[in-house]
């Protein structure tokens, strides 16, 4: 019994003895990798400007001033300083509170504005400034409905015809207005009632002619330069009926025939007052 508890006690320790010895000789555990963290994701791009979104005045009581509208739906303010600058605001009111005249105003944004070439609005005349205006107001009230409906060119505040053309064509729920030098379309409402009706546009509507390059006059031809010819003497070849025409011969033989006679006469009177006939 007591060589057994030896015998095991033997076999412990040497089972102890070579774990420990295994355990120097093993190569040294690798220490544990980090686990890959995930990659860190860029924060998302702020979403492109949008254009300021369109705010729809509701009617109110009241005279109609286009000028308060404008200021109440914002982003209109370059607009409302030529409106005011040309008194076309004035006319506007009168027209629309004084009259039974509709209007329909297409409004261009501050955006609009700054899209057009430096220096454009200062270069312009006052007059040229009050056309320009104009040319944004038509005068009478026009539903978005209507636009569907109207002659072109469009009748503005500023005229008609050729040098202030204005077309409207629509299609796919959208207004498209041309100029011949803009093209544009109302991108929103800001006010609408029986007797106005404003609409936002992206652009300035530009007159075709008004900002047209004039081109100027051809140069005269060397041809053109040649002196004219003098122009003749006028010559009248029917002698004037009122007029005698004497020979200057036979006018110096009666002048002296003339005189020949009176000579004779004086001498017969001296011989008549001598002799005492």
């Amino acid at each position: 019994m007591k060589q057994q508890s030896l015998s095991s006690f033997s076999l412990l320790f040497l089972f102890l003895y070579f774990t420990n010895t295994l355990a120097q000789l093993s190569p040294a555990a690798a220490p544990a990798q980090p686990l890959p963290s995930a990659p860190v994701k860029a924060p998302p791009a702020p979403p492109p400007a949008l254009p300021p979104s369109t705010v729809q005045v509701q009617p109110s009581k009241g005279p109609l001033d286009v000028v308060k509208i404008l200021g109440k739906a914002s982003h209109f303010s370059v607009f409302v300083r030529l409106l005011k600058a040309t008194q076309v605001d004035s006319e506007l009111f009168l027209q629309l509170n004084n009259t039974n005249n509709g209007a329909t105003i297409l409004a261009p944004t501050d955006g609009a504005f700054s899209g057009l070439k430096v220096g454009t609005l200062n270069s312009l005349s006052d007059g040229d400034k009050i056309e320009l205006v104009k040319f944004h107001v038509v005068p009478e009230a026009i539903s978005t409905t209507q636009f569907e409906t109207v002659s072109n060119p469009i009748r503005t505040l500023a005229g008609a015809g050729k040098r202030f053309a204005l077309n409207v064509t629509t299609g796919n729920s959208m207004v498209n207005i041309t100029t011949g030098l803009t093209n544009t379309t109302i991108s929103g409402t800001v006010y609408a009632d029986n007797r106005l009706a404003i609409y936002q546009i992206d652009n300035v509507l530009l007159p075709l002619d008004m900002f047209t390059p004039k081109t100027a006059a051809p140069a005269p031809s060397p041809s053109s330069l040649k002196a004219a010819p003098a122009p003749e003497k006028a010559t009248n070849s029917t002698p004037d009926t009122d007029t005698p025409v004497t020979d200057p011969k036979n006018v110096s033989a009666s002048e002296g025939f003339c005189f020949g006679n009176n000579v004779v006469l004086l001498a017969a009177a001296i011989a008549s007052a001598v002799l005492g006939f």
